[in-house]
């Protein structure tokens, strides 16, 4: 069975451009119901078009110029698709930051992607950001002092769009940040062609369950993270659909919208799927809904929580894989009977072409490290020339994700060779942790992996080494798992703190993390 794409030719439109044609085909319809606030904010698909446009001049008219980059530090909200979108249309770069994320952190991102501007909200309150050479401009939606008002952005301005220089191919449509196979969080560097491609690889027929104009979608997922973003948002208006957004994830809140606005589709992560298992077996999960089936990314799904998912439901559930160098989706399974197969991620998007590679280099018929390409794939990492040299190799992307593919042409994923840590589906990198334990005065040395965690999928652990004079406590522990909570976000705080003599190394010095996973 080949994968088809619906669009001709994707990869020479770019992003506001396809959002933007939708806006006119289907002006007076919903496009965007944000449910932050009450009531709700509904915006019709021709509003949304207008809006789009004026604050894309209003960036221009600010003085944000072709190829600079703008940060977008934002909650799920109908700004943040706005910022996002007008972004794009004014030439500039969409840099989008976890709403989560703590000074440090917010700081690293905006000094590493050289960001002009910067979309905000009353989260930046404390932050110090005036050193920060490249930032010219702050904007945030709810006033706060020393910052301008986003509002401001949304005022009628004469200014002309300019033109974009470079093709869909080439110019950047978004550099989300990602962990990559190892390492500190990475810029990646996705075209328009490789945003709108991947939309596309999925929307087409047979896909998502022939996913059309008349969906509602109901999201919580976070938009900064590609799932969200070009899984759901773009997608979702491209084709003329409703996008139905959460702030975060409330499993009755989540259950109360699927009725009131009568959802079709949900994306999960396998959290969220536990968490609504729950709410049925509770008798919470509504029974009558219009929800036809869900779909579950970010993180590995186990097969038994995708079959009692169904049983309790009624709802068919098909698992994805993919990852941010792929903006993101690779594989899809499918929810027909014939074809189900919930412990597997599916087969090949259209155009997608894998690869296994063995532990002697050589290609294997049925398991290996997962290698791929594809018109979906990054250009590159953001000024990481040894990092992109490593993932992309002769045009083949290497995941660092171990699989097998079985006579059908189904993949499963069956181990790891990557240090990335995947908690609730969010990646985290050990040596961001790392660098921030080897900070406090206690630490000579330590070395963080991934523990399994049955509700979380990975949490992580740090092996730590003390000084001499430090003696290995709870409350040393205690200590250590909060000073990395106030400088990094929650998701990435060790759960764990195991006091150790040494730290394993190579040779090089590099960590020997396999062998503190047998620790466990």
């Amino acid at each position: 069975m080949t994968r088809q794409l619906l669009h001709a030719d994707p990869a020479g439109v770019y992003v506001h451009d396809a959002v933007l044609n939708a806006c006119r085909r289907h002006g007076a319809k919903t496009a965007i119901v944000d449910t932050s606030s009450a009531p709700a904010r509904r915006f019709t698909f021709a509003e949304y078009g207008e809006l789009l446009e004026r604050l894309a001049r209003g960036l221009v008219a600010a003085g944000l110029r072709p190829s600079e980059v703008i940060a977008i530090y934002l909650q799920n909200s109908w700004q943040f698709c706005l910022a996002y979108h007008a972004a794009t249309l004014a030439g500039a770069i969409p840099t989008v930051l976890n709403p989560s994320y703590r000074e440090r952190e917010v700081r690293y991102q905006l000094e590493n992607s050289g960001a002009a501007f910067l979309v905000s909200d009353s989260r930046l309150q404390g932050m110090d950001l005036s050193s920060l050479p490249c930032l010219r401009r702050v904007y945030v939606v709810s006033g706060i002092g020393g910052h301008a008002d986003f509002d401001d952005l949304l005022r009628p301005a004469t200014l002309p769009l300019p033109s974009l220089a470079a093709p869909p191919e080439t110019a950047l449509a978004a550099l989300p940040y990602s962990s990559g196979t190892t390492g500190l969080p990475k810029g990646v560097m996705l075209s328009h062609s490789n945003l709108v491609t991947n939309a596309y690889q999925f929307l087409a027929p047979g896909e998502l369950a022939t996913f059309t104009a008349n969906e509602v979608v109901l999201c919580f997922l976070p938009l900064y993270h590609i799932y969200g973003l070009n899984v759901i948002l773009n997608p979702t208006l491209m084709i003329g659909a409703t996008l139905v957004l959460m702030p975060r994830f409330d499993v009755a809140r989540c259950c109360e919208l699927m009725v009131s606005e009568g959802a079709t589709f949900l994306p999960l992560v396998p959290p969220a799927i536990n968490a609504l298992c729950q709410s049925a077996e509770h008798g919470v999960f509504p029974a009558r809904h219009r929800v036809r089936y869900v779909k579950s990314g970010a993180a590995p799904l186990a097969p038994d929580l995708a079959r009692r998912f169904t049983e309790l439901t009624g709802i068919p559930l098909r698992q994805g894989y993919g990852m941010t160098e792929a903006a993101p989706v690779t594989h899809l399974g499918f929810i027909e009977p014939n074809l189900y197969r919930p412990d597997s991620i599916g087969r090949p998007v259209a155009l997608t072409e894998c690869r296994l590679i063995g532990e002697n280099g050589a290609e294997d018929a049925v398991q290996g490290e997962l290698v791929m390409r594809g018109p979906q794939f990054m250009l590159g990492y953001w000024h990481a020339p040894e990092a992109t040299a490593q993932a992309l190799r002769d045009g083949w992307y290497w995941s660092g994700d171990v699989a097998c593919r079985d006579a059908d042409e189904f993949y499963r994923i069956v181990d790891r060779r990557k240090e990335m840590i995947k908690y609730k589906g969010f990646a985290v990198a050990p040596a961001e942790i790392e660098a921030v334990l080897l900070e406090h005065p206690a630490v000579r040395d330590c070395g963080v992996v991934g523990r399994p965690d049955a509700a979380a999928g990975e949490s992580p652990c740090a092996f730590v080494v003390l000084r001499e004079g430090a003696a290995g406590s709870t409350l040393v522990e205690g200590e250590l798992c909060e000073y990395v909570g106030q400088r990094l976000t929650s998701y990435k705080q060790p759960r764990e703190v195991r006091f150790v003599d040494t730290i394993p190394r190579n040779p090089s010095g590099k960590i020997l993390r396999r062998q503190l996973r047998d620790l466990l």
